[in-house]
């Protein structure tokens, strides 16, 4: 392992005023986006729907950091010919993948659910390295309801995790790490604070255990935030401070950055956030963002899937892209977001 290669691909991924973008929807996944638009889910549309962000100039090149592939997006070329993965390492952003194959229910566990995806990873992670990946992603779902989330769905999935991070970084990727506490269901804030602390707290232990290098991952987490059926719906100010708390109590300083996941939250609501909490001062790790549809709601619905709207597309994708680059340095504002 060359951990000095990966700490230099992490910082690059958390670099100051750029995020991640999350664009590793399945086929199943981006189907219902398509559909949003009255647009076919065939190869062709999902390359060119993915595309017109790629080649979005402005938004590549100043606001994204990397970005999150599914498996077809990896081998797909663009109309020219040219590898999307060589479109998006030409604007300076690192590419990615996503390695886990998606929940499946938890034995003896009613409402829970594991990750899988570990058997013949090492071999998917060569594969992916020789693509042109630079990092992965590996996402694990905790719920919140009655009787759940229970220590053995945790554990599980935060042993799971550690192993995943484990083979990414023996094999030359730098892991994101993502465990997200969902925001379904009526929970108030309280609640999903305790969660969260406890998931990150056990997700850093078995970091640990299996030897994972700090320096050499991203956390994708949740924000702190009340469930979407609560009666009380926190504040901006309240999701980020109780947020940074949880955060101070787990996350250890050597790792190089946070990448929240948007989890369900509005575009704004996410940039809203994210800004609040780098407006509190000087954190112990850089904050930034792994959003899929906080980035790219406004500019799918703008293009449409016509080809006439591709630019029209670009320039909603690059405004959103902005936001959240201004937010990571605490400097987004109404006004910029009028403007």
């Amino acid at each position: 392992m060359d951990l000095k290669k990966l700490n230099d691909i992490a910082n690059r991924m958390v670099a100051p005023g750029k995020g991640i973008l999350a664009a590793d929807e399945s086929t199943g996944s981006i189907a219902k986006r398509l559909d949003s638009i009255s647009t076919p889910n065939t190869e062709e549309n999902r390359r060119d729907y993915r595309e017109m962000m790629f080649s979005a100039k402005e938004a590549m090149s100043n606001y994204i950091s990397g970005v999150i592939l599914f498996d077809e997006t990896i081998r797909q070329k663009a109309k020219d010919g040219t590898p999307l993965v060589e479109m998006i390492a030409r604007t300076g952003a690192v590419p990615g993948i996503k390695l886990d194959k998606g929940p499946k229910p938890l034995p003896f566990a009613p409402g829970e659910v594991i990750t899988e995806g570990l058997d013949g990873l090492p071999a998917r992670v060569e594969e992916y390295v020789k693509l042109g990946a630079g990092f992965a992603k590996w996402r694990a779902v905790i719920d919140i309801g009655k009787h759940i989330p229970t220590y053995n769905c945790i554990n599980a999935n935060t042993m799971t995790l550690a192993r995943y991070a484990a083979i990414c970084q023996e094999g030359g990727l730098v892991p994101i790490v993502e465990p997200e506490v969902l925001m379904d269901g009526d929970h108030d804030i309280d609640t999903c604070m305790r969660i969260t602390e406890w998931v990150l707290k056990e997700q850093f232990h078995q970091l640990h255990y299996a030897g994972v290098k700090l320096e050499g991952m991203i956390l994708k987490p949740n924000m702190v935030i009340a469930g979407k059926k609560a009666a009380r719906q926190a504040s901006p100010e309240e999701v980020a401070e109780k947020t940074l708390i949880v955060l101070k109590r787990c996350v250890p300083a050597a790792v190089p950055g946070i990448a929240f996941l948007s989890g369900g939250q509005s575009s704004l609501d996410a940039t809203r956030h994210l800004h609040l909490m780098n407006a509190a001062g000087p954190l112990p790790w850089r904050l930034t963002y792994s959003y899929g549809r906080a980035l790219q709601a406004d500019a799918l619905k703008t293009w449409g899937g016509k080809p006439g709207n591709l630019a029209a597309g670009q320039k909603a994708f690059a405004h959103r892209a902005r936001m959240n680059a201004l937010a990571t340095g605490g400097k987004w504002s109404d006004k910029a977001e009028a403007a």
